[in-house]
């Protein structure tokens, strides 16, 4: 497997910074500030439905129904829409590892594997190498839409974006003067956001203070209490259907003792992708129960396992949660290469932009009952997230947010791509925070009216939506 770097020896920092503003002649950074729909442009109903042919079909009403809440929750599941979107348009060729969904809500509050508090990307499911400005456009675009969601004013939406994109920017210039291995150890952790807000009012340092005391509180032990029940056979997960599904309850399961093999198939080939000593950690477990779980927006109707081990007693818990792998919606429009496990390109790509690598991260590939092959990645359930909710922040937090998310994707960007060539890319002066203002407002555009799509096909009868 081949990632992006331009860490290339034999090419001086002159050599690097005149290979980012050559790039300029592929794609200037005014060019970035255009969006218009182009002639050929795919049905976007068409687009999820395709997603939706590869998944559990029972659940996509549920998938549809969040994706109708707002244009936010629609935008959260049209990563496959924008990529198609994206893809044609001139590109500066500066390859990174994308996260691929760049949205305001996967970045979040983890735990680093030292237990410290620690901002960063949370979701990998869409990650591959490809243009950078592909992700800083999926952020800017999610920060208007979250922006008109809360009733901003086009000055405060604007206001938003153009903190973010210039966060980006300028936290690539502080890169590009650093050493590797400092650039690679670079964290943003919780003094880091106490230092950001206490540039600002009283609110922001207060609501700052309780998201990562909340965050401290989301551990592993908390989802044991909140997702299991002491049963007559001892602790299990607790059933919420459709929602969260133990094994028995699966009506469309022919097989219980089947899928239960199936998926004790899953945590040993899981186990084998560990290092050996957290496969010496795992053994100290046994699995008690799964459950299928349905998570997110536009992972709904991904085979999502919830896998309840104990260790020493029943107080002794580890959740794992395995979720399917599916290929990446930015895979049709980058050419690049091609995975023999979309879960080993899930963890490599997470491995890669993250700082706070989960201990129990892992992948593999399983041939199901219906006899055919899915790719997983394992993860731990629960350790230390904070999530954020931008539809209660206030145009100056929503600001502070963008920064913060803006820093954080610069960051990881450093780390797979040049942060030398970006930086001169990017350039001293704000043309690129405008240029992606104005994409970022004409794609907000594109997406309400995508949504208005997706209402209008759920009114017809063509699809169907389930609120819950």
């Amino acid at each position: 497997m081949t990632v992006p770097s331009a860490f290339t020896a034999s090419l001086s920092p002159a050599e690097r910074a005149a290979h980012g503003r050559n790039a300029r002649s592929r794609a200037s950074r005014s060019s970035h500030g255009w969006y218009e729909t182009a002639q050929q442009r795919p049905d976007p109903i068409e687009v999820i439905e395709r997603q939706s042919a590869e998944r559990v079909p029972e659940l996509m009403p549920i998938r549809y129904g969040r994706m109708l809440e707002s244009p936010f929750r629609f935008y959260r599941g049209a990563a496959a829409i924008m990529a198609a979107d994206l893809g044609p348009l001139p590109n500066t060729g500066l390859q990174v590892q994308l996260c691929g969904d760049a949205h305001p809500l996967n970045f979040r509050l983890l735990a680093s594997p030292e237990r410290r508090l620690v901002f960063d990307i949370n979701d990998f499911d869409e990650t591959l190498p490809g243009p950078f400005e592909w992700d800083v456009k999926r952020l800017a675009a999610g920060f208007v839409t979250a922006a008109r969601a809360n009733g901003f004013s086009l000055k405060e939406q604007n206001s938003t974006v153009r903190a973010c994109v210039r966060a980006y920017r300028e936290r690539m210039r502080e890169f590009a003067g650093m050493r590797t291995l400092d650039i690679w150890y670079a964290q943003d952790d919780a003094d880091r956001i106490r230092e950001l807000a206490s540039s600002m009012d009283g609110e922001a340092v207060h609501r700052t203070a309780r998201a990562t005391a909340r965050a401290r509180t989301r551990t592993h032990l908390r989802a044991f209490a909140k997702l299991t029940r002491v049963m007559a056979e001892g602790r299990r997960i607790a059933p919420d259907p459709p929602l969260i599904t133990p094994l028995g309850q699966l009506s469309a399961d022919p097989s219980e003792a089947g899928r239960e093999k199936e998926l004790q198939t899953l945590l040993d080939g899981y186990a084998r992708t560990l290092p050996s000593e957290r496969r010496h950690l795992l053994r100290h477990y046994r699995l008690v129960d799964m459950a299928r779980k349905v998570v997110g927006v536009g992972s709904v109707g991904t085979r999502c396992w919830v896998l309840l081990l104990l260790g020493r007693d029943d107080d002794d818990p580890l959740l794992l949660q395995a979720k399917e792998a599916q290929e990446s919606v930015l895979a049709a429009h980058t050419g690049g290469e091609r995975y023999d496990n979309q879960g080993r390109r899930v963890v490599a790509g997470q491995r890669l932009m993250q700082t706070a690598g989960d201990v129990f991260l892992g992948w593999t590939h399983v041939v199901g009952l219906d006899g055919q092959g899915r790719d997983f990645y394992v993860r731990q359930l629960w350790d230390w997230k904070g999530i954020a909710q931008p539809e209660t922040m206030g145009p100056g937090l929503l600001a502070l947010f963008g920064r913060l998310c803006g820093a954080s994707l610069a960051r990881a960007h450093a780390r797979s791509g040049d942060p030398i060539a970006l930086a001169a890319y990017l350039g001293a002066s704000d043309r690129f925070d405008r240029a992606l203002t104005e994409f970022a407002q004409s794609y907000a555009d594109q997406n309400e009216r995508d949504f208005a799509a997706l209402k209008t096909a759920c009114r017809s009868g063509r699809m169907r939506a389930e609120r819950l």
